[in-house]
């Protein structure tokens, strides 16, 4: 059963930081993609940023030299560094992976930056 949890959101002002984690299980998670998304209340949830396997990143356009995704093999976590928040960057963040054509979401961390 694959699992993803979230965890170090929190609030923060604007120009912070915050680091979030997904912790992953049940998956041989070294072989898969991981991405981040994020969702405001009534909009469409948008991709944040992916890795691969072998450490390519992407990222939304908006958010490039501000948000950092990396991922550690060994501990089965993908992070996701935040710099230079802004109002703006305030929404629930998750973590997916697809795995046999099935898409799997973490819960959710609510990232609030405000002053």
């Amino acid at each position: 059963q694959v699992q993803l949890v979230e965890s170090g959101g929190g609030l923060v002002q604007p120009g912070g930081s915050l680091r979030l984690s997904c912790a992953a299980s049940g998956i041989a998670f070294s072989l898969y993609r991981m991405g981040w998304y994020r969702q405001a209340p009534g909009k469409q949830r948008e991709l944040v940023a992916t890795i691969t396997r072998d450490g390519t990143t992407t990222y939304a356009d908006s958010l490039k030299g501000r948000f950092t995704i990396s991922r550690d093999n060994a501990k089965n976590t993908v992070n996701l560094q935040m710099n230079s928040l802004k109002p703006e960057d305030t929404d629930v963040y998750y973590c997916s992976t697809n795995v046999m054509v099935q898409n799997y979401w973490g819960q959710g961390t609510q990232v609030t930056v405000s002053s």
